[in-house]
C-alpha cells in the first residue's frame, strides 16, 4: 500500500464507507469532520468529537413527508459513525501508524554516534548540491529520522538518518539563513533497529565511503550482535562473504589510512588485498613504514597545491612494501652533548619500546627528555611506534 499520512487514509476510508451507504439528502445533518490541514502532527479525530452532530430540526409529524426524508439521513449518519469507529480502530491496532513531523532547531539535535557517516568530514563542497536544493525549495523537504533522548541538557533529539540534512541546515543557519529549521520524523527505535535503519539509507548514498561503512559494521558487530557475524549478516540481509571483507578493511589502522589523500579513497575491492597483507605480522611494520612516507608526501603535495597521489598508486606502493624482504633495522642512537650517545633504542615490539639512557651524555634532564621524544617520533615514522 502506498504510504499515506493518517489524515489522507481516514478521509479515503470514510469516503469508501459513504459510497456503500444510502445517499443522504442534500441538506442532511450527516457531516464529516476534517482534521486541520495546517497541523504538522497528524492525529486521529477523537470518537467523542466525531459522534457530535449539529442541532437537529424540530420533529415532524410521524406520518408526514419530513419523517420519510429523515429516515435515510439517520441511516447515513449511523453508517458514517460506524465508518469512523472502524477507521479509529485500525489506528489503535497499528494498521495505520501516526507520523509526527517536527520543525526543530538543529542546535538542539545531536548526531547518533552509531551512524556510518563521518560528520567531521562534511563540508560546503561535499554538500553543495544539497545546500543548493534546500535554498531553491525554501527549506528542507525530505524529513530526517530522529528519536527523543533523555538526560542531555543540551539536546532533545538525535539524528538516526539524515546527518547531511542536519549539517546543511546548521550551516545555512550560520550563513545568512537563520530561520531555516530542521524537519524530522520522530521514531521510537532501539540501537539495533536504529543501526539497521541508518544502514539501509546509507546503502543508497554514494557519498558514504566504504571505509566509513566498514568501520560502522565493525563497531555494530560488537555493540549489537555479540560479535556473531552470521547473525549480523542475516539481520542486515547481506552476504556473509561480503560482510567479512568489509570487516577486514575496517581493521586497517589510521596510520595506514593516512597514506591516502582522503579516507573516501579507501574502497572495498582494492583495499581488501591491502587489509589481507596487513594481517601478516611480518609485513605489517613495512606497510606502516611506507604509509608514513606516503603521508608526508601527501602533506607536501597539499601544501604546494599539487594533485594528491591517487589511491591506486598508494595501494601499489603499500603492497610492494609488504612483499619486500624485511631488512634488519639499524639501531637508533641519538647523541647528547659533545657527540656522545645519549639514547639508544634497543627494541620495539608489541610488548613495548626499550630505551637505553647512556651516562656521560652531558645533558640536563629537560634536554634528555627531548632526545627521548625524538627517538619515539622516529619510531613512529618508521612504523615501529609505541602501540597505544
Amino acid at each position: 500500500m502506498a504510504k499515506k499520512n493518517q489524515k489522507e487514509y481516514l478521509a479515503d476510508l470514510l469516503a469508501d464507507e459513504e459510497e456503500d451507504s444510502p445517499p443522504a439528502p442534500p441538506h442532511s445533518d450527516a457531516a464529516i469532520s476534517r482534521p486541520n490541514p495546517a497541523l504538522k502532527n497528524v492525529s486521529a479525530p477523537s470518537p467523542s468529537a466525531s459522534s457530535s452532530s449539529p442541532r437537529s430540526p424540530a420533529p415532524a409529524p410521524a406520518n408526514g413527508p419530513s419523517a420519510r426524508s429523515t429516515a435515510p439521513a439517520e441511516r447515513a449518519r449511523g453508517t458514517t459513525l460506524l465508518g469512523r469507529q472502524s477507521a479509529l480502530a485500525r489506528v489503535a491496532s497499528g494498521e495505520v501508524r501516526q507520523v509526527t513531523q517536527l520543525l526543530l532547531d538543529p542546535a538542539r539535535v545531536r548526531v547518533w554516534p552509531g551512524n556510518a557517516r563521518s560528520y567531521e568530514h562534511l563540508s560546503e563542497d561535499s554538500c553543495s548540491e544539497l545546500l543548493d536544493s534546500i535554498i531553491a525549495e525554501g527549506g528542507q523537504k525530505v524529513p530526517a529520522v530522529v528519536r527523543r533522548i533523555e538526560g542531555d541538557h543540551h539536546h532533545d533529539y538525535e539524528v538516526i538518518a539524515g546527518t547531511r540534512r542536519h549539517w546543511c541546515i546548521s550551516w545555512l543557519r550560520a550563513h545568512s539563513y537563520p530561520d531555516m529549521q530542521f524537519l524530522a520524523t520522530v521514531s521510537q527505535l532501539d540501537d539495533e533497529a536504529a543501526f539497521r535503519l541508518a544502514d539501509i539509507e546509507n546503502r543508497a548514498r554514494k557519498d558514504v565511503s566504504d571505509l566509513e561503512r566498514a568501520r560502522n559494521y565493525a563497531a555494530a558487530l560488537a555493540d549489537h550482535y555479540g560479535n556473531h557475524m552470521t547473525r549480523m549478516a542475516e539481520r542486515l540481509k547481506l552476504s556473509k562473504g561480503w560482510l567479512s571483507k568489509m570487516l577486514k578493511v575496517a581493521s586497517l589502522p589510521d596510520q595506514v589510512i593516512a597514506a591516502f589523500a582522503s579516507p573516501a579513497d579507501v574502497q572495498l575491492k582494492p583495499a581488501y588485498p591491502l587489509a589481507q597483507a596487513y594481517g601478516d605480522k611480518q609485513a605489517a611494520p613495512a606497510i606502516r613504514k611506507e604509509a608514513a612516507k606516503l603521508a608526508k608526501e601527501q602533506s607536501s603535495l597539499r601544501e604546494k597545491g599539487s594533485p594528491a597521489l591517487p589511491a591506486a598508486d598508494v595501494i601499489r606502493r603499500l603492497l610492494a612494501a609488504a612483499k619486500d624482504t624485511p631488512e634488519k633495522l639499524e639501531p637508533i642512537i641519538l647523541e647528547g652533548a659533545h657527540g656522545r650517545p645519549a639514547v639508544t633504542v634497543q627494541s620495539s615490539n608489541r610488548q613495548g619500546v626499550s630505551l637505553r639512557l647512556h651516562s656521560g651524555h652531558g645533558l640536563d634532564s629537560k634536554s634528555l627528555l627531548g632526545v627521548v621524544n625524538e627517538a619515539l617520533e622516529q619510531l613512529e615514522l618508521e612504523g615501529r611506534g609505541l602501540q597505544r
